[in-house]
């Protein structure tokens, strides 16, 4: 039962304390693209959910075998790369296999969504926090369910940003990146950081 709650509570500070976009801005140009349409939104945040949970757990047998050894942190990010290719070549040559319709569909978006930052970066952050695998695959999890968060929070400002009452210096792109900074302020309130005196 404990692990369980270990596994939950890794979700949940990966998707409102340490969500990877508003945190540490780890992927928001495919966030940015993501969140133009419904559509794009939940099939990028499953392609990353998907793609960080089963990655963090490969992560965490790695990180197991080789985290004592000094040299294991100079090839972590050559690691993670290959268990992300790794990850991704196997599961579209499954579908290609299996649903070759679907994999036509897929094929154009699934590596912008498998390869950015966010991905990495969870990886990353699993491997610095440590823990248990459920641990792994909880906050792999939560990542992803952060990415669907922050891609349905711009989805619904886009119209509003869009919007005439905006001034055309802010309209779209410009004015989406000081809402995404806005938010993140927000988000990073959330960990409880507060300025210090100097």
């Amino acid at each position: 039962m404990e692990t369980f709650l270990n596994m939950i509570s890794a979700a949940l500070i990966a998707i409102f304390t340490q969500n990877s976009i508003f945190e540490r801005a780890l992927g928001v140009n495919v966030l940015m693209y993501a969140s133009r349409r419904k559509e794009h939104m939940f099939g990028f945040a499953a392609a990353i959910t998907y793609t960080t949970t089963l990655s963090s757990a490969i992560i965490w047998i790695f990180d197991v075998l080789l985290g004592q050894n000094d040299s294991y942190r100079i090839i972590m990010p050559l690691m993670y790369v290959l268990v992300i290719a790794v990850v991704y070549i196997g599961t579209l040559a499954l579908i290609w296999a299996l649903l070759p319709k679907v994999f036509r569909s897929l094929k154009k978006y699934v590596h912008l969504s498998v390869f950015n930052c966010s991905v990495i970066g969870a990886l990353f952050l699993n491997s610095q926090q440590g823990g248990d695998l459920l641990s792994y695959i909880g906050y792999g999890l939560g990542t992803g369910i952060g990415f669907l968060l922050a891609a349905y929070l711009l989805y619904t400002a886009a119209g509003r940003l869009n919007s005439p009452l905006v001034p055309a210096a802010f309209r779209g792109f410009p004015g989406m990146l000081v809402y995404v900074g806005v938010l993140s302020l927000a988000f990073y309130a959330f960990t409880g950081y507060t300025t210090s005196a100097i």
